[in-house]
Parts: C-alpha cells; structure tokens; sequence
C-alpha cells in the first residue's frame, strides 16, 4: 500500500476538510471527491494507483463526512459541497503551485460539475465524473437515499450486521474478506452501535442534499454546456442511475468530453472494478499529459 500523508483545507463556513495526500514528489496534484454518504477511503485503491504512477492524489472528506467537520447550520445542498469544492481546489492550486485534476464520484461530481460550469476561471484542469450526469434514472437515486437512510439513526450491532447491509444492496460485489475498510465508514457510538460516518442532516436537515431544487430549472445542465476544461464521463455499465441516453444528452452537453464504460461495475464504479477504472483514468490523464 502506498504511503499517505494526512492534510487538510477549509471549507466556506471555516471548516474544516480532512485529507490524505498520496504520492510525493513535483508529479502532477488529483483532488478526488467522493459520494454521498462515502469517505475518502473510498478512493483508496484509485490513489495508490495514481501515485504509483507519478501523481499526488489528495482524497477528501466533504463537509459533514469522515473526519471532517459537519455544518453548524446543517447546510448540505449541492451549492454548499460546490463551494467548498471550489476552496479546496483553490488551496490546492495555491499550495501545490498547479491546478487539480478533479476526480469526482455521484455527489463529488455533480457539485464539481457547478464548479468547472458556472466559474468564469474554474480552479481545476480537467474533470473526471464517476457514474454521474446532469439527469439520471430518478428510481436509482431514490434506492440509494432509501440505503442511506434505512439504518441512519438505528445504526448496526456489528460490523458483521453493517456488512450483511451492504452485501444485500450491492449483491453484485463480492464480500471482502476484511471488514477494516466498513469500519473507515463507520463510527461506534457510546451505546456500542455503529453508524455511518456522515451527518444524518445530510438527509433530513434543514438544507439536506435534496434542498433547493426548482423542477423547471437543471443547474446541472446549464453547466455542463459552459464546461471548457477536459473531461472524461466514466460509467458504471451496470449503474442504477445513468442509463445510455442520460451519456448520450452528457456527450451531447459537453462534445468534448471522453467517455469510458466499465463492464461489471454499478454505481460504486472504484469499488466495484478499481483496475478497470484506475486504467481508464490513467489513459485520459496520459492523452492530457501527451497534449
């Protein structure tokens, strides 16, 4: 396993974002954001490949996740990851002297979508978005908050019963045999319970995820046409969420944008195929590097 260095950058309401830092060197900076409801252990296996191959990968905690501060006033709208997105990239320009490739999963993508479409002079080099595009399958996206928020306040008993969780809704994946990467996503409570490691307000608070949507308008749309930077659409073949058509309106939005589909993986496209996908990144960061 590659060495990580643990770092940190602070978001818009002076938060703070918890960070590893894999790889060393002057090599060219990654920023990977994750999921809803994921940590930056989830990028994990995708980092070492990148610092293997000379990158330096910095994976992040989003506000209210892993070992980063949760909001005081509960704001967890797709414009508050968005904003803080941008002062991460903006910090990591500053600190590293170059700007990031963005790696973006689900949620990481989207709010770093906003950032590469509505800024004038977008903080970032490239974008890659991970199983996410401007429209998506609405019964997909429902199956994944009803996950998330299934065991929310209950929590589980065992790492053991977490996993039985996990393994009924992504019975496509095999079982890990170590349960030391479910226990980065969770937390033990002082009753002995384990729960997620994100703030349940994400769901439910007062600004939730789901917070500030006008059904006649797509944010997300409009920023895909204005996006100027690189980018590269990975889908998960099997992915509940983005069908064929949502990646043929995306390629549509963004005409020079790449695309790369990854046979046996869903949504989870890193988890579920991590080489498949490691090697897809490799290849559009090698063609930017070659330009």
């Amino acid at each position: 396993m590659a060495d990580s260095e643990p770092v940190a950058f602070v978001g818009t309401e002076n938060n703070r974002l918890a960070a590893d830092v894999f790889g060393h060197g002057s090599g060219p900076v990654a920023v990977l954001m994750h999921g809803g409801g994921q940590t930056r252990h989830s990028w994990g296996g995708t980092a070492e490949r990148l610092a293997r191959s000379g990158w330096r990968a910095i994976t992040v905690d989003q506000r209210g996740h892993g070992d980063s501060d949760r909001s005081g006033p509960g704001n967890y709208s797709f414009r508050d990851f968005a904003d803080d997105a941008a002062a991460v990239y903006a910090q990591v320009e500053a600190r590293y002297g170059m700007r990031p490739v963005v790696i973006g999963a689900s949620m990481g993508g989207l709010s770093s979508l906003l950032v590469a479409g509505e800024r004038d002079d977008p903080p970032m080099a490239a974008l890659v978005l991970v199983d996410v595009t401007p429209r998506m399958n609405p019964n997909g996206v429902a199956g994944i908050l009803d996950f998330m928020g299934a065991r929310m306040e209950a929590g589980f008993g065992s790492l053991e019963e977490a996993a039985d969780a996990v393994a009924e809704y992504l019975p496509h994946r095999p079982r890990p045999r170590s349960l030391d990467g479910l226990r980065k996503n969770l937390r033990l409570g002082d009753d002995g319970r384990y729960r997620w490691h994100w703030d349940p307000r994400f769901i439910d608070g007062p600004k939730p995820i789901s917070s500030g949507r006008d059904p006649s308008v797509n944010p997300f749309v409009e920023a895909a046409r204005q996006v100027a930077i690189p980018t590269l659409l990975v889908r998960g073949r099997m992915s509940e969420l983005v069908e064929e058509e949502h990646v043929r309106e995306f390629l549509e939005l963004v005409p020079h944008a790449a695309f790369a589909d990854v046979s046996g993986a869903g949504h989870m496209v890193a988890g579920d195929k991590n080489d498949v996908f490691a090697d897809a990144v490799l290849g559009f960061l090698s063609r930017l590097e070659a330009a």
